[in-house]
C-alpha cells in the first residue's frame, strides 16, 4: 500500500519555492533537484549569482534535505527548534543568520496570528524556512514573479524586511481603524460593542511590538562588524530598513498608549453605570420601606389589629403610608437634581 506524504505546498524535499538571480536579470525558478547541482558548484564559482530557497517546516524532510546538502551554522539548525523569540539578525560563521516574526497570511488580530520565520544568508544562497504562510513572504515571492531584480543576497534581504515593514504599517491602520469605531461606540454610549475587543486588541498589540522589535545588541554587533562579503550599501539599506520598524513601533506604542486611555474611559463609565443602578436600587428600597413595615404590621396574624373593624380603614392605611412615602421620594429627586 502506498502512503500519502504531505508536503504542504512544497515538494518532497520541503521546498516551496527556488529562484536563481544573475546580475541585471530576474530570478529564474529553479527545482530542488537543479539547487543541489548548483551547490555543489557554488564555492568554485566567481560570478555574483545566488539562490534563494524557501521551505516549509512542516515537511519532516525539509530539515534533513537542509543537512545534507547546505553547511548551514549550528546556530541557524538550534534557532528552527527555538520557540517565538524577537526579531534578531546576527553573524555567524560568516553568514547572516535572521530570525523574523511576521503575520500569517489571514491574520485576523488573534494572538496565535504571529509566526517566525528564519533565514540563512551568505554570499552565494538565502535559505528561508517557515511553519506557517506568511505575508511577508508572499509579497516577496509576489514581487520576484513579477520581475524584481535583486543584486546580492543582502538587496532580497532587506526588501524582505521592507515588505515585513509594510506588512506591520498595514496592521497598525487595521489596528486604528478598529479603535476609531470602538472609540465612537463608546462616544454613542454603546459600552458593550467594544470593552473585549479593546483589551484583545491590546494583547495583540503588545506582543507584535515584543516580537516585531529587533533585538538592539544583536543589530549593533552585526552593524559593527559584519561579514567582508557585505556591501556598505546593503548595510545602509539595513539601518534604513530597521529605522523604518522603529518608526513603525512608535506608533503602535502610541496606538497602545490611547487604547490603555479608551479601556481607562470604559471603566469609569461602566463604574458610573454601576453607580447609578446601586443609586436607583437604594431609592427604591427606601421607598418602599415604610409599605413593607406596616405591611408587615398589619399582616400579623393576632388580636388587637388597628382599624379592623374601620369601614374607612384602608384609606387610612394609605394615607399613612403616602405620608412618609412621598415626603422621601422628594428628598431622593432633590438630591438626584443637586
Amino acid at each position: 500500500m502506498t502512503v500519502a506524504i504531505q508536503t504542504y505546498g512544497a515538494d518532497r524535499s520541503g521546498m516551496v519555492c527556488g529562484y536563481l538571480f544573475s546580475p541585471g536579470a530576474p530570478g529564474r525558478p529553479i527545482g530542488s533537484v537543479e539547487a543541489v547541482d548548483w551547490l555543489r558548484h557554488a564555492d568554485e564559482r566567481t560570478s555574483p549569482d545566488f539562490l534563494w530557497l524557501h521551505f516549509t517546516l512542516a515537511n519532516i524532510a525539509t530539515e534533513k534535505w537542509l543537512r545534507e546538502n547546505l553547511p548551514l551554522p549550528d546556530e541557524f539548525l538550534e534557532a528552527l527548534h527555538e520557540g517565538s523569540r524577537s526579531t534578531r539578525i546576527e553573524n555567524a560563521d560568516d553568514r547572516l543568520i535572521a530570525v523574523v516574526n511576521d503575520a500569517l497570511y489571514d491574520f485576523s488580530f488573534g494572538p496565535s496570528d504571529i509566526a517566525t520565520m528564519w533565514l540563512s544568508v551568505d554570499r552565494h544562497v538565502v535559505i528561508s524556512a517557515r511553519r506557517k504562510p506568511l505575508r511577508s513572504i508572499d509579497r516577496l515571492r509576489a514581487s520576484v514573479n513579477k520581475g524584481a531584480r535583486f543584486a546580492s543576497p543582502v538587496e532580497l534581504l532587506v526588501h524582505l524586511l521592507h515588505d515585513q515593514g509594510d506588512v506591520l504599517v498595514q496592521i497598525v491602520r487595521d489596528a486604528v481603524a478598529k479603535v476609531d469605531g470602538i472609540e465612537d461606540n463608546l462616544l454613542a454610549d454603546r459600552l458593550d460593542v467594544g470593552r473585549a475587543n479593546l483589551g484583545a486588541l491590546r494583547r495583540v498589540l503588545v506582543r507584535l511590538r515584543r516580537l516585531l522589535a529587533p533585538e538592539p545588541a544583536a543589530l549593533f554587533r552585526l552593524l559593527s562588524h559584519p561579514p567582508e562579503w557585505v556591501a556598505e550599501d546593503d548595510l545602509q539599506e539595513l539601518r534604513q530598513s530597521t529605522e523604518q520598524f522603529s518608526s513603525v513601533l512608535a506608533d503602535m506604542a502610541g496606538l497602545l498608549e490611547r487604547i490603555k486611555l479608551l479601556q481607562e474611559e470604559v471603566a469609569e463609565r461602566v463604574n458610573e453605570q454601576n453607580n447609578r443602578s446601586l443609586f436607583l436600587l437604594t431609592v427604591f428600597t427606601v421607598l418602599a420601606l415604610p409599605i413593607n413595615i406596616i405591611a408587615g404590621l398589619l399582616g400579623m396574624n393576632v388580636g388587637g389589629i388597628p382599624l379592623a373593624q374601620n369601614e374607612h380603614g384602608f384609606w387610612l392605611i394609605v394615607g399613612i403610608v403616602a405620608t412618609f412615602t412621598l415626603p422621601a421620594l422628594w428628598l431622593v429627586l432633590r438630591r438626584r437634581n443637586d
